[in-house]
């Protein structure tokens, strides 16, 4: 089954913090408290695996508002969404804004003066790799005091908060995570800029498919 619930909180970001290195073994997290109409929220946005030494793999893009619709028009809060395509949730592999450029429109390299046109129309997002501090350090230049932010994830059971912000799907058959693979449920952090547009960071763990059937699982 899926994750049990879903959402997207639309608040303020007040500040972030990453977790102390411990021994414990407990996975490394950049935190953010986030004000919205309820309360401070703490969203722990995952930049470490516990299946693989590489960590994790992200994007860091920017998005026009009207390609998010309807979440940038939602009333600060968390807000639950359906788990398909038009209600505002993400798919990193499926949703047209975040997914890489599927395919090639040419047979052969097309010539250098047509290159540009399909980056311009659809541009290229890879996934990056390296280790949780790469991430964090990739993640924080977009996390400034005061912006608006838009996380998905999955809230809380008690309290205040948000997880599972990352891909929620493709998690290998035999994974402690399998049973929650799902389409239209992935996690992100995006931060409003003064000209109105959304820094987007997306993550997800190398162990993760990047190719998914129709419940989730890999394909």
């Amino acid at each position: 089954m899926p994750l049990d619930a879903y959402g997207v909180l639309s608040g303020t970001l007040h500040r972030h913090f990453r977790d102390r290195p411990d021994t414990q073994g407990r996975w490394f997290h950049v935190n953010l408290e986030v004000d919205a109409p309820a309360g401070r929220y703490r969203c722990a946005v995952d930049v470490d695996s516990a299946e693989s030494a590489t960590g994790v793999r992200w994007k860091v893009f920017t998005l026009a508002p009207s390609v998010l619709e309807p979440v940038p028009a939602l009333a600060p809060g968390y807000h639950d969404l359906s788990t398909s395509p038009g209600s505002g949730a993400l798919d990193h592999l499926r949703h047209p804004a975040l997914a890489d450029r599927p395919g090639c429109l040419f047979v052969r390299r097309p010539p250098a003066w047509l290159r540009w046109f399909p980056d311009r129309l659809n541009p290229p997002r890879p996934w990056v790799s390296g280790s949780h501090l790469d991430a964090a350090d990739a993640l924080e230049p977009l996390l400034v005091p005061g912006r608006p932010i838009l996380v998905f994830g999955e809230p809380f059971d008690h309290g205040l908060g948000m997880h599972n912000i990352h891909q929620n799907q493709g998690d290998p058959y035999g994974s402690r995570w399998w049973a929650e693979n799902g389409v239209w449920q992935d996690g992100a952090t995006l931060t409003r800029r003064p000209d109105g547009w959304y820094d987007v960071f997306l993550s997800k763990f190398s162990s993760q498919a990047d190719r998914t059937d129709a419940d989730g699982h890999p394909a």
